[in-house]
């Protein structure tokens, strides 16, 4: 009984162990063919308007309503201890430094990250990837590449926006329905604000790009067993890439804080 319990932990390690590996060797394989090997830029502006440009609307909405429920969240807390002319700092320093690039990742995950798995997915099981490999075309220069770049270069861009909408998001809620002062939530804005903190959420959100391309395109690219294989590849690549954009959250706030 014991002896199949450590079978079975072993068994399960090397498994891990082995699927790190080849998610890691993916994006070398990646790195390397961007170093070695010409961009293909009107694929590249092609891929930054499919994640970027379409996903704006929903990044616009979720970063708004996201600043709007915070800003209401802080006055009920800071009523209670007289500090609402703190609620616009608050807002901005959370929607700047947390919610803003988290929730633009999240966002974008579900909508562009899903989609490049089930493209490239379905470009694998129809073997569409083996015949640019007959052709001598290299996969990783004409598929991942520009996507991964594309979601690298276009994330911070969002990310501004969600951030600014939601702090106009409060502002909206604080001065039009909770009647509080428009020079107390700009001053406090001000005040506490920093550079760093603007520098550190568009750090996270380019972080966050890298991940959501980095899975979609990985689960896609090793897609196997048919139309479900591509299903489950795209629920895989949005489920792993939300999580990893959480985890890395935490590391990062942590890097940044000794920074």
């Amino acid at each position: 009984m014991l002896l199949s319990i450590v079978n079975a932990i072993g068994f399960h390690t090397i498994g891990l162990c082995e699927r790190l590996g080849i998610f890691s060797i993916f994006l070398f394989k990646a790195i390397v063919a961007l170093c070695t090997t010409r961009l293909k830029m009107s694929k590249l502006f092609y891929y930054m308007n499919r994640i970027g440009v379409e996903s704006l609307t929903i990044v616009i909405l979720t970063g708004t309503f996201a600043g709007m429920v915070f800003a209401l969240q802080s006055y009920i807390g800071f009523q209670r201890v007289g500090g609402e002319q703190f609620i616009g700092a608050v807002v901005a320093l959370g929607l700047i430094r947390e919610l803003g690039p988290v929730l633009t990742g999240l966002m974008v995950t579900g909508r562009a990250g899903s989609a490049i798995a089930a493209e490239i997915g379905t470009m694998r099981i129809t073997e569409q990837i083996d015949a640019l490999i007959t052709l001598r075309i290299n996969p990783m220069q004409y598929l991942v590449v520009p996507r991964i770049l594309a979601g690298l270069m276009i994330m911070p861009c969002l990310a501004v926006f969600a951030m600014l909408c939601g702090i106009i998001g409060g502002y909206v809620v604080c001065v039009h329905v909770l009647s509080l002062s428009p020079e107390d939530y700009t001053t406090s804005i001000k005040a506490y604000v920093e550079l760093s903190d603007i520098r550190g959420g568009l750090i996270k959100s380019c972080v966050f790009g890298l991940i959501m391309t980095w899975v979609g395109t990985y689960k896609g690219f090793y897609t196997h067993g048919g139309a479900r294989g591509v299903g489950t590849s795209t629920t895989q690549s949005v489920v792993l890439a939300s999580i990893m954009i959480l985890i890395a959250n935490y590391f990062l706030t942590k890097f940044l804080e000794q920074l």
